[in-house]
């Protein structure tokens, strides 16, 4: 199996690279205008052959005597060098327009398909790995796309009329000119192998890298209050180095190239010195001939450098691809139908669900009828978080169902499902804009008048008029500038806007103070008038007033009732409430 390998990494790269050109189909238009300009740029360049062998025998072998006639012959090369700049600029300019543009394109679909993706697949990724696909391969590939394209619009035209060239002015030379050439082909097709497997490589640490540098940042609190300033600048500089090596290599396999055609135009230049001393070649054709020879080198060397160029964007694009490839665990199904009713009831019918085949929820049946507080706790690693997340479709059931009016929710469009849902949890999530946008988040266009009355409701409006710029000012990356309450109250208002018939609460006050608790409990009293409520908590305080607390142990409900009954069992619920709450 090994010794096929290399045979087939060229015809994987090939098949990669034709699905990546699969993204310039919709500029072929630009393309056949680059084309055009192609034919131009290579017609003007063997034409300048011709002229140049023409004024080497007319102005040093016939000697010429008029001004005008020295004058025209010396016009034509300008002309021909501008129309030559003409057809150059034209054809790179319409290339590199349609590599950036297939950039951009590849990254939309990337940031398109990750919206889609479920949570299942986040929770198994690295975020500083997936903005490496999405900023550095796109990077490699659009450098990769812009050179093979303009290249293959250029260079063989150019590589075609020199060598026609060569043949009408001596075939016999050029003959063997051309059989010879292919030979410096075949060190490029070894390094190429070896660039697609650094450039793999080298892509691969420079995400890690990327990841170690999201995490650290977003963990620099962390960092800076364990002392690990220097445990991180090691682990930077190891990544570092990692990637410089890598890079390295390419670098070595892909200027080794250089060299070896140099040595194979150097020996054969001098070969030719040698066959025209012995065919008493006229100085004008010799002159001509080492001319064409020297234009076949930039476009035989650009060819040949195809092959590494391939190598190198395959291997951007298999990792892109693998992005995109991922399945779309969490979708509609066919005939889905947007949920259109009042809410009436949430149902959990044996419901299962595991990770990576680890159960996590055994059994789980459960009935919230509408405008019910039902409160979920239990130990760490009960299920709590995940039961109420299999509601929204954040993750599908592994088996049983779970029903919305009597019907699976699989059923309903996501959009119109998560419609109906709004969600307040410990980590709250802002983005760095405006408080005004923040709250408005899920509808843009919303008043400014009913986004002050949201956060008036959520006890948010008074501590906004503060701010330096009220409701316009910036927040910072995740809400940084404010305090923990006071971004709570923000995702309250924000839920408040929204106005979901059901609400979903997660650990939304556990990571408070005292202070902060009691105004975000306050916001999310107001909130939860006349909705449908799930109640995930760690503190029991927040939920004694619950209509039913449901008891999670080990995946299973091991206990339900009111906070009055459950504490006269004496079971799980009881023991909690001991615990949080015994004497110190």
């Amino acid at each position: 199996m090994t010794g096929a390998l290399p045979a087939a990494a060229p015809r994987r790269a090939l098949a990669t690279y034709r699905r990546l050109l699969r993204y310039v189909r919709p500029y072929a238009g630009r393309l056949l205008v680059g084309v055009v300009a192609g034919l131009l740029f290579a017609g003007s360049t063997t034409s300048m052959l011709l002229v140049f062998r023409y004024l080497l025998t007319t102005v040093f072998v016939e000697r010429v005597d008029h001004l005008h006639a020295a004058l025209a012959i010396a016009a034509l090369m300008p002309t021909l060098a501008a129309v030559r700049g003409i057809g150059f600029f034209a054809s790179r300019y319409l290339v590199e327009w349609v590599g950036h543009r297939v950039v951009m394109d590849l990254r939309v679909a990337i940031f398109d398909h990750l919206q889609d993706l479920s949570l299942d697949f986040f929770t198994q990724s690295r975020t500083g790995e997936l903005i490496s696909r999405t900023s550095n391969d796109t990077s490699l590939v659009e450098r990769a796309v812009s050179t093979v394209l303009a290249d293959l619009l250029q260079q063989p035209f150019v590589l075609v009329g020199a060598a026609a060239y060569l043949v009408w002015l001596d075939w016999r030379l050029a003959t063997a000119s051309l059989v010879v050439f292919p030979v410096c082909l075949v060190p490029i097709i070894g390094f190429g192998r070896r660039v697609r497997r650094h450039a793999r490589e080298g892509q691969q640490r420079l995400a890690d890298l990327v990841s170690l540098l999201q995490e650290t940042i977003s963990g620099i609190r962390v960092v800076k209050a364990f002392g690990a300033e220097e445990f991180e600048r090691e682990r930077f500089r190891e990544r570092s180095a990692s990637v410089f090596r890598r890079i390295m290599r390419l670098t070595r396999a892909r200027v080794a190239v250089e060299p070896i055609i140099v040595a194979f135009a150097a020996i054969w230049l001098s070969l030719l010195l040698m066959y025209a001393w012995w065919a008493r070649l006229p100085v004008q054709d010799f002159l001509t001939f080492a001319a064409a020879l020297f234009v076949m080198y930039d476009p035989a060397k650009r060819l040949g450098n195809l092959h590494m160029n391939i190598q190198h964007s395959a291997a951007a694009a298999d990792r892109i691809f693998e992005l995109l490839d991922e399945p779309v665990r969490v979708a509609d199904l066919p005939g889905a139908t947007d949920f259109a009713e009042p809410v009436r009831e949430i149902v959990y019918d044996a419901v299962d669900f595991a990770y990576d085949h680890v159960p996590v929820l055994r059994g789980v049946t459960l009935r919230v009828p509408a405008g019910r507080r039902v409160a979920i706790i239990g130990p760490s690693g009960a299920g709590k978080t995940t039961l109420v997340s299999l509601l929204p479709r954040f993750f599908d059931v592994s088996g049983g169902r779970v029903l919305l009016n009597g019907r699976d929710v699989r059923s309903f469009t996501l959009r119109s499902l998560r419609a109906q849902i709004g969600l307040v949890t410990q980590e709250t999530v802002l983005f760095n804009d405006t408080v005004a946008a923040n709250i408005a988040y899920a509808r843009p266009d919303t008043p400014m008048e009913q986004i002050e009355q949201a956060a008036r409701r959520a006890q948010a409006h008074e501590f906004i008029r503060q701010l330096p710029e009220g409701y316009q000012t910036m927040i910072g990356e995740r809400g940084v500038r404010l305090s923990g309450g006071q971004r709570q109250r923000i995702a309250i208002a924000r839920a408040i806007l929204r106005n979901p018939p059901i609400l979903i609460l997660d650990e939304a006050t556990s990571s408070l103070d005292t202070e902060s608790e009691r105004l975000v409990q306050a916001a999310l009293d107001e909130l939860m008038i006349g909705r449908t409520v799930l109640i995930v908590a760690h503190r029991l305080s927040t939920i004694v007033g619950a209509d039913e607390i449901v008891v999670l142990e080990d995946g299973r409900i091991v206990e339900q009732g009111t906070h009055a009954e459950l504490l006269a069992r004496g079971g799980v619920y009881r023991r909690l409430y001991e615990q949080q709450f015994a004497p110190t």
